[in-house]
């Protein structure tokens, strides 16, 4: 199951450089409403890095699929891990849009993907302090 997700990791990439040549994303202008899908974009990303990151030894596998009770807070390094690999491929792919003839890196794009980053590492990292919180008390 991690190797599926670890593909679909990969295709997700290659689909993030793939559109930033396609030729809806010439049209658009230096800042629209557009650029705010950054956001959820990168954040994908992020929650789709950690997801295919091998589980800890410390944390056995109940059951052979994927799921977030695999995540374990102590794990702030795949968290931190996975947001900076999001982060590199969003500067990589500024970097890449810098030399297409139609299109130009921007530093808000870049600040956009950030925040898409933090925001579902954020809510993910919270959601699974909520979920460890009701199962110690159960």
């Amino acid at each position: 199951m991690r190797s599926i997700l670890r593909m679909m990791t990969l295709l997700y990439i290659g689909a993030i450089f793939v559109l930033a040549d396609s030729p809806m994303a010439k049209d658009l202008s230096r800042f629209n409403p557009y650029s705010l899908l950054h956001i959820p974009l990168y954040g994908m990303l992020s929650l789709l890095l950690i997801l295919s990151f091998p589980s800890s030894p410390k944390t056995p596998s109940t059951h052979p699929g994927i799921s977030l009770a695999q995540i374990r807070i102590s794990e702030k390094r795949a968290f931190f891990r996975a947001g900076i690999i999001a982060l590199v491929i969003g500067m990589a792919d500024e970097i890449y849009q810098s030399y297409l003839p139609s299109r130009n890196a921007s530093v808000m794009d870049l600040f956009l993907d950030f925040l898409g980053i933090v925001l579902a590492l954020f809510i993910l990292y919270y959601f699974l302090k909520i979920r460890n919180r009701k199962t110690q008390k159960a």
